[in-house]
């Protein structure tokens, strides 16, 4: 039996249910991508079809809030209104769908939020979703609303970057009551909707005073803070006093490692606080942003026109254990104002859209580092010079050659004697070389100019056909239902584990997961928020019957579902029906699978004119759907549209009044 841990949480028998993201107290992911000025039904195709599949944890949208009528870029961070959502990225039922689809998909949705200032551009004019607003005259604000019009002129002043305006965009005084309440519906707003954290623009410019009274009114959402630290400027404005609100942008890495990419790599074993930068737990870092790239904020970063020197450094940056990196994917410019191009991506078919979270190398180290993630870094190795590797505890290594001639090299690796996929050699993990890796830990590495290579764990290599996406090798279930043996659980789905499990009820009954059947790598739930922890407290349970046991292992959610005996489940409805285009509307009974908890298991075939709503009796006379498209139900609410394809698991909460979608 495995010693007792000393973190327990208690749940009840209701059922969490994977996919279903969004929290106040949200942890971060390992990686996640900001889509520039994409369109909001691009994105959710692209939740679905790539973002999820790859594994990355977010995707960043740009500001959700109708804006000034303009084609540049910035037109997007000048908000003409907080209470209409249209943007050129689409309408809020758009918006609302797109976070829907993407929650389906695994993927959490950030939301970029200018919340200092308001829209300058000539003066005034009609906004994007035709409201009309002159300087310091918006729906929601008068010009009392607003500081005084000097404009910043000295950052060494901590007040005047405060309180004054930057680039002549009104500051809204967010000091005030109101405005503070205005700031923090919106917030709400966006939440209520489903969005699950929050990136604050031109944060250095709002006291921190101030930010923390408004998040706190919306609920206290998780956020990043984009803080440039810029030396010379009041310690005010440093990155360090925003962080007690949640994680900061670390702009300093982007330009350090750029720095070690265009000098010599070798030293960058040690980035991290050692050199000056935020705390890994505190720091959201890229290698470039849509303002870097640009040159705006200052200089000095890597970006896509550099080429082989830009993948390796996003290679570095994803390999590397510290803070919580970001992918930035927007489009081709020469035009530093430019906007987005007329046309959407398409699938990244469109070649004006760079779509750097999907090269190969790029999307493929999102796996490396989700599988690898919690370890240290260790075997560091270097020539000297532009020629690194190292190890991630024993779950993964990568080699990172930045000079014009090949790399040839036998290196010890840490990882188990075994074959494993070359993940950088093709747009697939395992399209491309083989690895293989001795007993004694070793293995022969050949890496062409300007090139990198990786292997880890959840890509060993075996011939295979369509073959089901993994990042465990293996997951066991272990508890007192089992007397904490190691029950193999199968691999039914993408990601998805699952086997079925006996439980007797019992005061002391708990349970957690294991990798390899030895504890070296297992998960509980110290948290108890359904989402799993490495080396998380036991998870307790007091439910009796045989359950379905289900773990995501690209989300780590987990989820227990009654089959048999489970005894009384309570609920606040007699009986649930899905009905909708995809039963041609007939009336499915929908199972009560744990307290307060429906299912049922739909299959849905993509049409644009796919709906749905649930219906108790089977009759119409009680039935639900939602009008404002928030994951809400409303008695007698609209159709629910939906463009999903595929076997999903459909779920309903009947006290929360909440229903979600996830992938069979």
């Amino acid at each position: 039996m495995k010693p007792q841990t000393q973190t327990s949480n208690w749940f009840a028998g209701a059922a969490m249910v994977i996919g279903a993201l969004a929290s106040n107290n949200l942890s971060a992911g390992t990686a996640f991508v900001h889509l520039f000025e994409w369109r909001w039904n691009d994105i959710a195709s692209e939740c679905e079809n790539f973002l999820g599949p790859k594994g990355y944890d977010a995707v960043q949208i740009s500001p959700p809030q109708e804006h000034i009528s303009h084609d540049t870029w910035w037109a997007r961070y000048q908000p003409v209104t907080y209470t209409n959502l249209s943007s050129r990225s689409g309408t809020e039922s758009e918006l609302a769908s797109m976070i829907q689809r993407c929650h389906a998909a695994g993927v959490k949705v950030y939301a970029d939020a200018v919340i200092n200032h308001t829209a300058a551009h000539n003066s005034g004019g009609t906004g994007w979703g035709g409201t009309p607003w002159s300087l310091t005259n918006h729906p929601e604000f008068s010009p009392a609303d607003y500081h005084a019009g000097c404009d910043i002129t000295d950052y060494g002043d901590a007040g005047n970057v405060w309180n004054c305006r930057l680039s002549g965009l009104p500051d809204l005084d967010t000091g005030s009551g109101y405005v503070r309440d205005t700031l923090a519906a919106y917030f709400n707003k966006l939440s209520n909707m489903g969005v699950d954290g929050f990136r604050i623009d031109a944060v250095k410019h709002m006291s921190p005073t101030d930010l923390d009274v408004i998040l706190g009114a919306a609920g206290n959402p998780w956020v990043f803070s984009e803080v440039i630290g810029a030396a010379g400027e009041a310690a005010e404005i440093q990155p360090a006093n925003y962080t007690h609100l949640g994680r900061v942008t670390e702009f300093k890495y982007g330009t350090d490692v750029a720095g070690n990419f265009n000098g010599q790599i070798k030293y960058l074993e040690t980035i991290g606080e050692s050199w000056g930068l935020l705390g890994s737990g505190k720091a959201v870092n890229f290698i470039d942003n849509h303002d870097r790239e640009r040159g705006h904020g200052g200089g000095g970063n890597l970006t896509y026109k550099d080429g082989a020197r830009y993948n390796l450094a996003n290679i570095f940056m994803l390999a590397h254990p510290y803070g919580y990196p970001k992918i930035m994917s927007g489009y081709a410019f020469s035009d530093t104002e430019i906007g987005p191009p007329a046309s959407g991506p398409q699938d990244c078919g469109n070649s004006a859209w760079v779509c750097q979270h999907r090269w190969g190398n790029i999307a493929n180290m999102v796996g490396f580092r989700n599988h690898v993630d919690g370890t240290p870094l260790q075997n560091w190795w270097d020539n000297g010079d532009n020629q690194i590797a190292f190890s991630r505890g024993q779950k993964g290594f990568v080699v990172i050659n930045n000079e014009s001639g090949s790399l040839e090299q036998n290196l010890y690796t840490g990882l188990p004697a075994g074959a494993y996929c070359n993940v950088l050699d093709g747009d697939e993990p395992c399209s491309g070389d083989v690895i293989s890796v001795g007993a004694d830990g070793y293995a022969q590495f050949s890496v062409a100019a300007n090139s990198a290579a990786a292997i880890h764990g959840g890509a060993p290599a075996a011939p295979c056909s369509d073959c089901i996406a993994q990042n465990f090798p293996q997951l066991y279930f272990r508890g007192t239902p089992n007397n904490w043996g190691t029950t193999a659980m199968d691999l039914v789905a993408d990601n998805t584990w699952r086997t079925t499990v006996v439980f007797d009820g019992s005061s002391e009954q708990r349970f957690k997961f294991d990798v390899e059947g030895d504890w070296s790598w297992n998960y509980g739930d110290s948290d108890g928020d359904g989402i799993l922890e490495q080396g998380g407290g036991d998870i307790h349970t007091p439910i009796s019957g045989t359950y379905r046991v289900e773990v995501n292992d690209r989300t780590l959610t987990y989820s227990l579902a009654c089959i048999s005996d489970c005894g009384t489940l309570q609920s606040n409805l007699p009986s649930l029906h899905f009905r909708g285009t995809a039963n041609s509307w007939g009336s499915t009974a929908m199972t009560l699978v744990a307290d307060n908890t429906w299912e049922a298991i739909v299959s849905f075939d993509g049409s644009e004119d796919q709906r749905f709503k649930f219906d108790v009796y089977g009759d119409w006379t009680e039935n639900y759907g939602d009008s404002d498209g928030d994951g809400i139900l409303d008695r007698a609410g609209v159709d629910i549209p939906t463009v999903v394809n595929g076997s999903y698991r459909v779920t309903v909460d009947d006290t929360a009044m909440t229903y979600s979608l996830e992938t069979e």
